[in-house]
Parts: C-alpha cells; structure tokens; sequence
C-alpha cells in the first residue's frame, strides 16, 4: 500500500546565505530528529549537503542554485562552509559531512525500526552496504535497492524507479548519484516520493569499504579534499584546483562587500 502524501511542515527560518546557497544552521541532533520526523511521515522532502563544489556550482548555474536552495534542508559539510557560516555571520556551526551523516542516521532508522531504500552507486558497493546495515542495524527494513544506468534514463524508467521506491514503504530514500546529478534528481522527483531523500554521493563507497576516508586530523583540519586528490588525482585535480581557487575569490569578495 501507497502511503498518504503528506506536506513539508512549517518551521522557523533558520537559514544563512552563504555566496549562493542558503544553508540551514541546525545542530547534528536536531537535523537528525527532524528528518525522521519527515520520514515516519512519509513526508516528501530532500537534504543537500552543502560543500565547495556544490556551492560554486549553484553560483554558475542558476538552475541548480533553484534546485538545491528549494530543499527541505541544505546542511554544512564541506569546512569552509562551516567557517563561512562563522565569518560572515557569527554562526558556530559544526560540519555535518555526509560521510559522518548516514552511521547516524542509520542508527536513528534502526531505533525507529524505519525501511529504507538505497539508490544509486554500483551494485557491488550496494550489495556490500546492505551487509553491514544487516549487521550494524539489524532492526533496519531494507526495502529495495536500485543501481541506475550512468546514461540518461527515460522518463519510463524514471516513473518504474519511483513508483518501486514508494510500493516499497520507504521511510528514508539515501541516494548517491554524485553532485550535481543526485541533486537535480532529487529536485525533480521529490514532491512524487512519500519520502525523506538524503544526498549523500560519495559516503556510500566509504561505509561499504570499497574508499577508504581521510585521517581524523585532515578532517578535523579541512584537508579531506587533499586526501581525495591524493587517491584520484586524474578525476579531482581539474576540480579542486578550480572549485577551491574560486570559492576563495568569491568568499573574498563577499566579505569586502559586507
């Protein structure tokens, strides 16, 4: 049975405008107890997480900004947004890395006895999380899991993929499609899924084993992107280099401004 299609409720603005995107300033414990309030709702809603990348990507194309800044949350994850929210605005605010996001909210699901359904990835990494959720989270529902085609799909196949998600009961839909695709698929899909959809891309490699994530020092220091050079230097160093460079211009220019 289709659960009932429920509306986002209301809340308290809580946003600060960081260059292009408006990100939420929210403790860990509250993002957490209010996406699954969405979720044991079925509540149709989507969460970014916010880093440079995405961020200088929302400022060059107005479509995405739209895309991400229309989220039900859009949570610090990168440490130069979490500074930035400092800098400009005085705002403390700890980094909600979706790496760090999903052990925590899986617990939470588990807790809660929540079904969740995995999209996105390589069969092989879904196939190795769904044997570690089955061992860390044993009172979790794995109720699907979907590895779609890398090429553009059909809106048959779109339809097919969102109407198995919400057959399936979901509570929490976690996807990872990689920025900006998993984002404008979540933009444009969510208000027809009766669920919380979770944008967290890379973090599924790194909980199934297959990627392994940077020192706590480098993450505590804001060099996990050095580490990810380090292990991709063909793919990351055109978009570090890029990303990183003009994130500082823009940063810049905002705080002289200001």
């Amino acid at each position: 049975m289709i659960p009932q299609l429920k509306s986002i409720k209301p809340r308290p603005v809580r946003k600060v405008r960081i260059i292009s995107l408006n990100v939420d300033v929210i403790s860990l414990e509250d993002s957490i107890l209010e996406v699954m309030d969405w979720g044991m709702s079925y509540t149709p809603s989507y969460v970014c997480f916010a880093n440079v990348h995405m961020l200088v990507e929302a400022h060059r194309n107005l479509t995405f900004r739209r895309q991400v800044n229309n989220a039900s949350m859009v949570l610090a994850d990168g440490t130069p947004i979490v500074k930035s929210c400092y800098w400009m605005y005085g705002k403390t605010q700890e980094r909600k890395a979706g790496m760090d996001f999903m052990p925590v909210i899986l617990k939470a699901a588990n807790e809660s006895r929540a079904s969740v359904f995995l999209y996105g990835s390589s069969e092989k990494v879904l196939e190795k999380m769904v044997e570690r959720i089955r061992q860390e989270y044993p009172l979790i529902n794995i109720c699907g899991q979907i590895s779609p085609p890398f090429r553009e799909m059909t809106a048959h196949e779109q339809d097919a993929h969102i109407r198995q998600i919400n057959f399936s009961g979901a509570n929490l839909v976690l996807v990872s499609l990689g920025c900006p695709k998993q984002e404008k698929w979540m933009a444009d899909h969510s208000k027809r899924i009766n669920a919380v959809l979770l944008g967290l891309g890379g973090a599924f490699s790194v909980f199934a084993g297959i990627r392994k994530r940077a020192p706590g020092w480098m993450q505590n220091s804001g060099l996990e992107w050095l580490y990810r050079l380090f292990q991709e230097p063909g793919r990351m160093f055109k978009r570090y280099l890029y990303t990183n460079t003009y994130f500082i211009f823009l940063l810049a220019r905002k705080m002289i401004n200001r």
